[in-house]
C-alpha cells in the first residue's frame, strides 16, 4: 500500500506521540520507546505497510544525516574533563557484557544448545552490525532458523530493555533530586553563565560567537563541519565513525568552535531526533508472528538469562567504584537498545520525579554523560568485538 508522503508522515508521528502521551500519563512508568515499539510492531501485523517509515520521507540518507548531527550536537553536552572521568561506566558497561555472555553460553547452552546461544548472544550485547555479522554465518551455514534468531534478537531485546532501564534511571533521579531537597547538595543558578562559561572552557581557542550570529543556519553548519570531519578522519585512526563524532563534539565545544546544547539552541534537536526514532521503528517490520512463534522460547529465554547475567555483574562491579545499583544496572542495559534510547529514557526519567529546573538539571548532569557513554560502550564497541570473535566458534 502507498501513502501520500503527508499521510504516511503523520501516521508515524501520532505513534511517536502516543507512546510520548502514555509515558507522560504514566509518568514514565511505561516509556514511549516501548508504546511506539508495540504499536509499530501491531500495526505491521495488521494494517500499516511495512515500508511506512520510508514512505514518510524518512530514508537513510536523511536518518544518517540525523545521527551525524545528533551524536556531535551529545558531544557538546559534555567536556572533556567528563568524559575522562567516566572509566568506571566504561568498565561496568564491559563488566555487563561479561556477564550476558557468561550466562548466555554456560546455562544458555545447557537448555538451548551451541549454536543458539552462539548466534544470539553477540546481537544481545547491542548493535545491528553485530546481528548481521552473525545471522550472515549462521544463513552461510545452512541454519536458516539461528540466522532468524539472530536478526529477531536484535529487534526484540528492546521490549526487555526499555521498562527496566526506565524503572531504574527513576530510583536514581529520584535519589538525585533527593539530595537538592534534603539540602545535601547545593545547585547554583545558571544566570551567570560567562562565570560558567569560563570555567567550563579552559582549553577554547576561538572567541564565542555573538549572541546574534548564532542562528540555526550557523549552528548547523558548524555542526555539519565537524561531523564532517569525523566521518572522513575515523578510517584512519580505526575507530568507529559515530565515536569519532561524539569526541568531535566535545572537542568542537571545548575549543570554542561548537556551542554548548548545540541543536537546542538551532531549535532542530526535537526533529532529528525524530527521523531517528521512527527509523528505528521500522526494523519491527522484520519481525513477523510467525517467525516470532518459531523462535519465541530460545529468543525470551536467552534474553532473561543475559540480562540476569548482566544485573549480577554490573551490581557488584558498580558498587565496588561507587556507582548505585541502578546506575550500574541500567548503564549496561544500554546493550538492548543503545543511542537515541539511552537519551530518552533518561530524559524521561529525569522528568517524570523532579519537581523542578534544578533537582532535573542535577539528575541529567549525572545520569546522562553515564547513559551516553556506556550506549558507545556496549552497543558501538563491545558488541562489534564479540560479534567478530562468536563468528569463529558457530
Amino acid at each position: 500500500m502507498t501513502l501520500n508522503v503527508v499521510g504516511a508522515f503523520s501516521i508515524v508521528l501520532g505513534i511517536l506521540a502516543i507512546g510520548e502521551f502514555v509515558s507522560t500519563k504514566t509518568k514514565a512508568f511505561v516509556p514511549s520507546v516501548f508504546v511506539s515499539a508495540a504499536l509499530f510492531l501491531i500495526g505491521f501485523w495488521t494494517i500499516l505497510p511495512r515500508d511506512i517509515v520510508t514512505q514518510s520521507a524518512f530514508a537513510k540518507p536523511m536518518v544518517y544525516l540525523s545521527m551525524y548531527l545528533l551524536l556531535t550536537h551529545m558531544g557538546t553536552l559534555m567536556s572533556v574533563k567528563e568524559l575522562l572521568s567516566q572509566w568506571r561506566t566504561v568498565l561496568i558497561a564491559f563488566c555487563g557484557i561479561a556477564g550476558i555472555c557468561l550466562m548466555t553460553l554456560t546455562v544458555g547452552n545447557l537448555l538451548f544448545g551451541w549454536e543458539t546461544v552462539v548466534a544470539a548472544t553477540p546481537p544481545l550485547t547491542g548493535g545491528v552490525v553485530a546481528s548481521i555479522l552473525m545471522s550472515s554465518a549462521a544463513a552461510d551455514k545452512g541454519l536458516t532458523t539461528i540466522a532468524v534468531l539472530a536478526t529477531s534478537m536484535y529487534i526484540m531485546q528492546g521490549f526487555f530493555g526499555y521498562p527496566v532501564t526506565a524503572l531504574m534511571l527513576k530510583k536514581e533521579a529520584n535519589r538525585l533530586a533527593n539530595k537538592i531537597r534534603n539540602g545535601e547538595i547545593k545547585v547554583k543558578s545558571n544566570n551567570n553563565e560567562a562565570v560558567n562559561d569560563k570555567q567550563k572552557s579552559k582549553f577554547r581557542i576561538i572567541p564565542p560567537l555573538p549572541e546574534k550570529y548564532q542562528t540555526t543556519y550557523v549552528i548547523l553548519l558548524k555542526l555539519g563541519i565537524v561531523a564532517y570531519l569525523a566521518q572522513a578522519i575515523a578510517p584512519f585512526i580505526h575507530v568507529n565513525q559515530f565515536v569519532v563524532c561524539l569526541l568531535f563534539g566535545v572537542i568542537g565545544r571545548e575549543i570554542g568552535f561548537l556551542e554548548e546544547k548545540a541543536l537546542i539552541k538551532a531549535k532542530s534537536f526535537g526533529f532529528l531526533i525524530t527521523v531517528l526514532m521512527a527509523y528505528i521503528f521500522s526494523g519491527l517490520s522484520k519481525a513477523t508472528p510467525e517467525m516470532l512463534q518459531q523462535i519465541a522460547l530460545p529468543l525470551f529465554g536467552i534474553i532473561v538469562l543475559g540480562v540476569v547475567g548482566m544485573a549480577i555483574m554490573s551490581m557488584i562491579v558498580g558498587k565496588l567504584l561507587g556507582y548505585t545499583k541502578e546506575m550500574a544496572f541500567s548503564i549496561a542495559m544500554t546493550s538492548l537498545y543503545g543511542f537515541p534510547a539511552d537519551y530518552i529514557l533518561t530524559i524521561e526519567s529525569a522528568k517524570s520525579v523532579t519537581n523542578n529546573d534544578k533537582e532535573y538539571e542535577y539528575a541529567i548532569n549525572e545520569m546522562l554523560p553515564k547513559m551516553l557513554v556506556g550506549g558507545f560502550t556496549t552497543v558501538t564497541i563491545a558488541s562489534v568485538i564479540i560479534a567478530g570473535f562468536f563468528v569463529k566458534l558457530l
